[in-house]
Order: structure tokens, then sequence, then C-alpha cells
């Protein structure tokens, strides 16, 4: 059986006997010593760099005898607490926290004051306990990075009152461990007999699962290219799940890029507990913070929004709730456990907590995460961020991981509109007038100095730079004295301006610095004091800023249908040096797909209009011949209405339907819910849009696809800088800027065709280029392609 396979060492030992609960002294305050209200108001406090500057500041004050980063352990009951003190003086018997702020420590909520006292009070016990003192002064130091001075707290105890406090905290904290290290013994043990919740495995996920087991069990990274509809979601999911109590794992980290994908993960682990009595499995959805708000009009403070008032008092029970074995909400016993949108939603409801950030406590206490890319390889990625800050083993499955390059540069570019900032600028606060005066002085400058519409350059001006960090400094003061004063443009130019800053700082040979001018509506620029420009810090190459999140997961597993050449994922991507790679076997048979190559049509640029008419004729040829529900998919939007317009004037009987531009969900739905198993129609669509993947159409929903185009981005000025920067780096410019990235779409929108083994369909590749060596050797190894010839066409 696979189960044996996928855990050859598993152990029926009760690991509760041997296992204590570590946890860091400040997770352990945070949990014990937090309450009140939940203030997520904006208040631009210290950034990670200036808090460790802060910290140095104030050590390099101390005398030689001072003692920074003092580490410190202590053992209550089966509680093991750890952590590092900021300072000890032996001379004045003196313990430190070092907490850095800016704008006045008055307005500092007394949560956090407590907070901070909570901490420094278990350091204090554990330093008496390590260098056994009777008694300690212990010190909150506030460091104002703006002014450079510090506000020193102090208080003084006897070693016995801090032991009681730290009894009394871990006290609060030991029954939530007892539970915790029972629920980890239960679910080890759950997961070792774990059986796959089908009667037998695809043809392909068993070789899939084998896989991702493997690079579960030696700590590697795994690219696996499994075609669509063999199941990859749940044969990615079990085997880790498998794989969870031999290589003690505490969390698995599921993210998608795309809503659907989520509602496909959450599905596969649903059915893996309907089919385990009880499997004590804590699944929790990540959602966007947007869609989760319940008061989209408050602001998210205690003064403002109801359930961010007393949010700390009241989290314990929502959290008990919520991480109860059985139903909940009336929900039933098999799917307890997974805490979805909607049931996240209903438990906050109940206790009148924000279910946003309900979600983002209940992450320490899950075991699978389902979530978007942005969660874990963003630049302040939540889930990386607990990651390192807790020292969690993690294992990352990164679904349609073909997606993950052009969302990881997206995550790592920066941009500034003058025509938004100008806006901004003319109802700024006039405390803020001349920094802002400045930057777009400056701007104009580059403005000026470029002739032509785009241009790229090595470097941002660091005259620019300047004036826009000195801008950033002026607006964090005005914001620190007037939190609720500001407009939305002013603090949406901020957070820009800060990203732009930050990604200046990092920006190499991994991205591109460029200025676009904006012509006006009749396609000239206007005269100099006028152009408007936007500012770029492009991001071409993510994988310098991926690497480190790669690195920080035990194993990672990054599954598509489309991930070749393997080479240029790796490069593009940052992978590790000792990646394995997969091919996995295809359930289906040629005899399932007919593919035509339409080679008597060409889809350049410069032959679309002549490629029209052919196209219409071919489409309802083939609807003629076979009625039944069929996609077609085009370059672009404009491609595409040229086609629908003459097919609606020459074949007006025949049922059709088209994508818009920026289309949200519910039009998404509608359109989908067109390719009916009984009705028949074409669903006009853009290659490398919504439609093009990750729609699931199995069966007589859909009967095939036209694909009218080689998929190649468009040739236009940014690309060519793209391929330029390809060329130098990898010596492969136009591979890697546009034809690997086109043969990806195509071969993902043809996968929409044959969904199970008892699908067939029929796909026109309509375009010339289709016959060439290079393009039939990046599609699937499993299709038959065949030569065709459209009527009419040159």
């Amino acid at each position: 059986m696979l189960q044996q396979k996928l855990n050859p060492r598993a152990e029926t030992s009760d690991l509760g006997d041997r296992m204590k609960y570590e946890i860091s002294v400040r997770s352990l305050c945070e949990f014990t010593a937090k309450q009140g209200d939940l203030d997520r108001r904006f208040t631009p406090g210290p950034s990670a760099e200036e808090g460790i500057t802060g910290h140095g500041t104030v050590t390099s004050r101390r005398a030689s005898h001072y003692q920074p980063e003092v580490t410190l352990t202590g053992n209550y009951k089966q509680l093991h607490v750890r952590g590092r003190a900021d300072g000890f003086d032996p001379i004045e018997n003196q313990l430190e926290e070092i907490k850095t702020f800016r704008g006045d420590l008055s307005t500092m909520p007394d949560n956090h004051r407590r907070l901070h006292w909570a901490q420094v009070r278990i350091y204090g016990w554990l330093l008496c306990q390590k260098l056994e003192l009777p008694r300690i002064g212990l010190a909150l130091v506030y460091f104002d990075i703006v002014s450079k001075e510090e506000t020193l707290l102090s208080e003084s105890h006897e070693a016995a009152t801090l032991e009681r406090y730290f009894e009394d905290q871990c006290e609060r904290f030991l029954s939530w461990a007892e539970q915790e290290v029972a629920h980890r013994t239960t679910r080890n043990r759950a997961l070792t007999a774990l059986r796959f919740p089908h009667s037998s495995f695809r043809q392909g996920q068993r070789q899939l699962a084998e896989a991702v087991y493997r690079a579960a069990r030696d700590g590697r990274c795994l690219i696996a290219q499994a075609p669509t509809g063999i199941g990859k979601t749940i044969g990615t999911l079990f085997p880790l799940l498998k794989a969870c109590p031999s290589q003690e794992l505490d969390k698995i980290f599921f993210l998608t890029a795309k809503t659907s994908g989520r509602g496909l993960a959450l599905d596969a682990l649903k059915l893996i507990k309907e089919g385990e009595a009880a499997l004590p499995l804590r699944v929790l959805e990540l959602t966007a913070r947007d869609k989760a708000c319940e008061h989209p009009e408050k602001a998210c403070h205690g003064e403002s929004c109801p359930l961010a008032r007393g949010f700390y008092d009241r989290l314990p029970k929502a959290r008990a709730a919520a991480l109860k074995t059985g139903p909940t909400n009336g929900g039933n016993a098999e799917c307890a456990g997974v805490l979805d949108k909607s049931s996240l939603r209903a438990i906050a409801r109940e206790h009148q907590v924000c279910p946003y950030y309900l979600a983002q406590e209940l992450v320490r206490w899950c075991d699978v995460i389902v979530g978007d890319y942005n969660h874990y390889f963003d630049l302040n990625a939540t889930l990386y961020g607990l990651t390192i800050a807790n020292q969690w083993h993690v294992s990352i499955l990164v679904d349609e991981a073909h997606n993950l390059l052009d969302r990881a540069r997206m995550m790592y570019t920066a941009e500034l509109d003058q025509t938004d900032f100008k806006k901004m600028r003319r109802s700024a606060p006039v405390a803020l007038k001349k920094g802002l005066d400045r930057v777009n002085r400056c701007w104009n400058e580059l403005n000026k100095e470029q002739a032509t519409a785009y241009e790229v350059y090595p470097a941002v001006s660091d005259k620019f730079l300047m004036a826009l960090q000195q801008a950033i400094f002026a607006i964090t003061g005005y914001l620190t004295e007037n939190p609720n004063g500001i407009s939305e443009e002013l603090q949406r130019f901020y957070f820009d301006a800060l990203h732009f800053s930050r990604m200046g700082e990092l920006f190499d040979r991994h991205s591109l610095f460029d200025l676009t001018k904006i012509v006006g509506d009749d396609g000239k620029f206007p005269e100099n004091n006028r152009i408007h420009s936007v500012l770029c810090l492009r991001n071409v190459i993510p994988a310098p800023f991926l690497t480190k999140h790669f690195a920080a997961a035990k194993s990672i597993v990054l599954f598509s249908a489309t991930l070749s050449p393997t080479h240029f994922y790796k490069d593009m991507l940052g992978l590790p040096v000792n990646v394995a790679a997969i091919e996995v076997q295809s359930p289906f048979k040629s005899e399932q797909l007919s593919v035509r190559v339409v080679s008597n049509i060409s889809t350049r640029y410069r032959h679309r209009n002549a490629s029209v008419s052919p196209i219409v004729d071919l489409i309802s040829g083939q609807y003629a011949k076979e009625p039944g529900n069929y996609l077609a998919f085009f370059s672009s939007f404009d491609y595409m209405q040229s086609v629908v317009l003459l097919f609606k004037s020459r074949y007006p009987d025949i049922p059709l339907w088209q994508q818009t531009r920026g289309m949200d969900e519910a039009e998404q739905d509608q359109f989908i819910a067109c390719f009916m198993p009984t009705g028949q129609g074409i669903g006009f669509a853009v290659l490398g849009g919504s439609f093009a993947e990750g729609i699931d159409l199995p069966g007589k929903r859909l009967r095939g696809a036209f694909i009218a185009t080689l998929g190649l981005p468009q040739v236009n000025p940014v690309n060519e800088q793209i391929r330029r920067r390809m060329e130098a780096i990898f010596h492969a410019g136009y591979e890697y800027a546009y034809f690997f990235p086109g043969m990806q779409k195509i071969v993902q929108a043809a996968g929409r065709v044959i969904r199970t083994q008892l699908d067939e369909g029929v796909i026109y590749l309509i375009d010339d280029r289709f016959t060439q060596v290079d393009v039939l050797r990046l599609l699937p190894r499993w299709w038959k392609v065949e030569r065709n010839k459209a009527k009419g066409a040159g």
C-alpha cells in the first residue's frame, strides 16, 4: 500500500510522554498578558531596520561591562520558555528591555505598556534563576528614533516575587499547552495511520504522491509538472500530511494564486477528513483583509469599530471555540476543524471579534494553512515572518506554480504615478508642502531630461530618492501627530513611497528602473511643465527575493501542468541548488484529444486583419460538424472583438458569450455557467486571462478549444528591455522574455478541454509557427498533433 511506501518509519509510541512545549517569552506574554482593544490605526512606528539601529544606539551608550543580548531559558512543568533579553548591567544589577518608538510616548496604549512589563518581568525571573540573584532591577527603556532620547521606567523586585509572576503566566498558558501537546500527539498518530480517501490512485497520481513524500523526507525542493485532471491537489496534500509525524512538521502551507485554488484545497482537505473518523487536523483559510472585514466603513480601532473594542478580552473564548474538535456553529462532525471563510465569520460573529484578525491569531495553532502566494512570499509576508520568529518546521505546496513568477514580480515592483501624486499634493496639509514640492521639482527634472516616451536608466536618481525620503520623513512625523487627520490619497502615496524607497535600496540587476511619460488624448506630450510620468522599479527576476523564503521551509513542492522547461523556473524563482524535478505520466490517451494545427493562418500582428475571416469560418465549421460548447482564445481583447463582430454578423444563430475587461467574480461565474452539459455555443476569451486556466469544465460542458495565437507577450518597449536583461544574464533573451511564457499560456488554455479519463475533445492551434520543432517540443507528450488547413486562408 502507498501508506507503507510514504511512511516507512512510522512510530506508534506516545510522543506526549517525552514532549515539552517550547514557547518564546514574547509569545507567552502575548497569549497571557494582551488585553483591551485591537488598535490597527496607522501610526508610523519604527521599521525593523530602525528598531535594530535604535537598540544598537542604546547599548552603545552603556558601560563596557554591559552585557547585550542575554540568552535566557527556563522550565515550568512541561513548558520550556526561551528568550533573549536586550541587556543587563551587572554592576547596577539592572535588566533592560529596549523599545523603540516615534512621536508622543504618552499616547502609547496602556495594553502595550502592560505587555512590555510582562516581558521584562519574565526575563527578570529567568536571569535571577540563571545567576542565583535574590533581587533585580528591571527597566523599560523607550528610545525615540527621531530625537535619540531615552525614557527609562524602572522597578525593583525580589526574585521570589518574579518567580511567582513567571509561574502565574505559565499556569495561564499551561492548560493550553497541554491541549496543544495532546493535539499534536493525537494528530501525528492519526496521520501515521491515514489512508488515501479514494479506493485507488489515478494514473500518475501515485507517482506524484511518492515524489512529494520523498521531497519532505529528504528536506528538498521539488518541481512537479503534472497534467491537468489527475488530482494534483489531493495528490500533494495527502503525502505531505503522511510525512508530518516522521519529519516533525509543525505546519503545511498550501499557497494558491486564485480563490478557486483555495476552494479546491479546502475541498480536498474536507474529503480527507471525511474519510477518517474525527481526524484531529486543524485547517485554516486566510483571506484578504478587505474581503474579511465586517465594517469596511469603520477604522480598525476600538474607538471606531465594535469588533476591535475589547478584542483581546474576547479573543480567548473565540480562539477556544474555533479550535474545538467537535462540530461548531451548525457544522458537521466530519468537517469540524476546517476553518474556512464562512465558518470563521460565524465564530467571529458569535464572539464579537474581527474575523480577519481572529484568523491571523489562529495561524499559530492550526496545522494546514490555505492562503495566497503573498501570505508567504511577499516582502512583509505574515506566514514567512511567523515561521522565522517561531522557528517552525514548515513544508509548502505551491499550487499552479507557473503563476508565481508574475505574482512575485508584482510583489517586488514599486511604482509612482505623477498624476496621482499631483492630485494628492494639491490637497496636502501645509506642513508637508515644502517636502512634496521638492519631490515634484526633482520629478519634473527627470521628465525634462527624457526626450522619448519610455526610457530605462541604470539606477534611480540619488537626488530624487533623497527628496522622496525627506518627504517620507515629513509625512511620518505629521502622521504621528495626526493619525486620524489624513486623506486617503496622502496615506496611499505614503505607502507607495515607502515601498518605492525600500525597493530603491534593494535595486540591482534583478530589476529595471524606467520612466514612462503619459501622453495626452491627442497622442502628444503636453508642454514640459504639464508632463506627467510614471516611475517604476520593475522587478524582472524575483529569484534574489524568493531564495530566503524557500530556504526557511523544510521542504517545498511547486506543481503545475506547465513547468517546462525546468531550468527557466529554477533561474527565475531562485530555487535551491538541490531541487528535484519530475514530469508525471499523463493518464490521458492521445485518442481522447484531436490536436489540429492550422498552419495556413498567421496570427502575427501584421496579419491579424486577414486572419479574422478564416478563423470565423473555422470555428463555425467545427461547430456545425460537432455542435457543443467551445472556447476560443485570442491574444488581446481587440483581436477577440474583431472576430466576435464578424462572427455575429455572419452566423447570428450560433450562441456566443465573451469575456470583458475587468470582470468581477459574479460576472466570471456567469460566464462559466454558460457551459452547461446540454448547452451549445462559443465562449470567447483572452489567452492568459481568467478562463484560460483554473476552471474545470469536464464531460460535455466543453467540446473543444480554438487557440488563435502563439501566446507570445506583446513586443513593446518594456518587454524588449526585459528581453535585453534576460539576454545579458541568462543568454536567452527571446526564450525567457517571450517564448517560454507564451507556450505556458498555450498549454494551460488547452488543458481546459480534457479533464477526466472519460472526456473527449478537439483543439485547434491556429498559426503556422505551431509546426516549428521548438514549439512542438513544449507541447504535452501525450498529444498527437495533426496538420490541418483552414478554408479561405492564404
